[in-house]
């Protein structure tokens, strides 16, 4: 019988089989939840953010979906904890796939979602904080991000 399965990396399936930071943060600062329920890939990150130099000290995930969904939410929360907001939205669905050493073609979408789910939960910090100003390349990548739809994107 022939199998249709992706091939995956050793870090993807590392990732998978033993994710890091798996869970919700309980009274999260910020709380990104993004995904499309129809293709069954749904992600939830938790932030805890220092209020003064905005670095994020916790992260967490809840992903439900494919292996690669939950090796690029696992990566993502490495990538992105101990920096501050603005370094953490540099981080792209590139990095994340460079990090995971590849994504097949199908799969890329996992590593957009894993963008998504951070900006997400950062712009959801700043609505909970009226008194904080949103820097401009927040609302930006925001904005970008927000355009794009994950399962249209091109392998």
């Amino acid at each position: 019988m022939l199998t249709m399965a992706p091939m995956y990396s050793e870090k993807v399936l590392e990732h998978f089989r033993n994710p890091r930071n798996m869970g919700e943060i309980e009274d999260p600062d910020g709380v990104g939840d993004v995904g499309n329920p129809v293709c069954g890939d749904l992600m939830r990150i938790t932030l805890k953010i220092d209020d003064e130099t905005e670095i994020i000290t916790d992260i967490k995930f809840k992903t439900f979906g494919c292996g690669a969904a939950i090796a690029s939410s696992s990566a993502v929360t490495e990538l992105v904890k101990g920096n501050t907001i603005l370094e953490a939205l540099e981080v792209s669905n590139k990095t994340v796939i460079e990090e995971l050493g590849g994504l097949p073609p199908v799969k890329v979408h996992c590593s957009l979602l894993a963008e998504q789910g951070i900006a997400a939960a950062i712009k959801d910090y700043y609505e909970r904080r009226p008194d904080k100003q949103i820097p401009p390349q927040v609302q930006e990548k925001i904005r970008k991000l927000d355009r794009l739809d994950p399962h249209e994107m091109p392998g």
